[in-house]
């Protein structure tokens, strides 16, 4: 495991962070750790993101023979067998 030092933490921002951890009841490592695996999580979903802003800003995105989203979910939701959970939604107005 690797260890990590961040320096120059305002006093008011380490308080809140030690606030933020007691009223979670984790210790501040314990907290910060948790903050840490979660932003590295998020870290793909953004790189994929990116990826589909860049594909719509040059033209990319469904075409025009493209299944519409809320037919495909209807569907996935059927072969599932849990069709009554969510409805699907009527055409937008």
């Amino acid at each position: 495991m690797a260890v990590l030092t961040i320096r120059d933490v305002s006093d008011e921002v380490k308080a809140a962070l030690v606030r933020e951890a007691r009223e979670r009841g984790q210790s501040l490592q314990s907290y910060l750790l948790s903050m840490l695996n979660r932003h590295a999580a998020f870290a793909g979903n953004r790189r994929l993101l990116d990826e589909i802003e860049r594909d719509l800003a040059t033209g990319g995105g469904a075409g025009e023979d493209a299944p519409d989203a809320v037919e495909v979910l209807a569907q996935a939701r059927s072969d599932r067998g849990d069709a009554g959970a969510f409805p699907p939604r009527g055409p937008a107005a």
